[in-house]
């Protein structure tokens, strides 16, 4: 699923970098699709032993990358709420916040 709005991921590996959801646009060869991102945004790889100094991980872990070490995490396969939702939701309690001020 795309993390931005669960759109399930059903194109083959490798994801080519210019690979963008079909629902929302956004860019899936990215860190957090990859099962060696961890949570908080590191990398797995980063700071693996014996691997050459590990991966240089991006800055932007939502913006598509040449991460050698990028494979795709299979729970991506799967359709599911994604952040899309959460972000409507603060934005509208944001909103709200801000026409206590007007």
């Amino acid at each position: 699923m795309c993390w931005y709005c669960g759109s399930p991921i059903t194109d083959a590996e490798p994801l080519g970098r210019a690979l963008r959801c079909p629902d929302c646009g956004r860019d899936l060869r990215v860190c957090r699709h990859c099962r060696r991102f961890l949570p908080g945004g590191g990398c797995a790889e980063s700071s693996a032993v014996g691997m050459d100094g590990g991966a240089d991980v991006p800055q932007e872990k939502d913006r598509a990358n040449f991460c050698d070490w990028f494979s795709l995490e299979p729970r991506f396969r799967k359709a599911t709420a994604g952040d899309k939702k959460k972000s409507a939701a603060a934005a509208s309690a944001k909103s709200a916040f801000d026409s206590l001020f007007k």
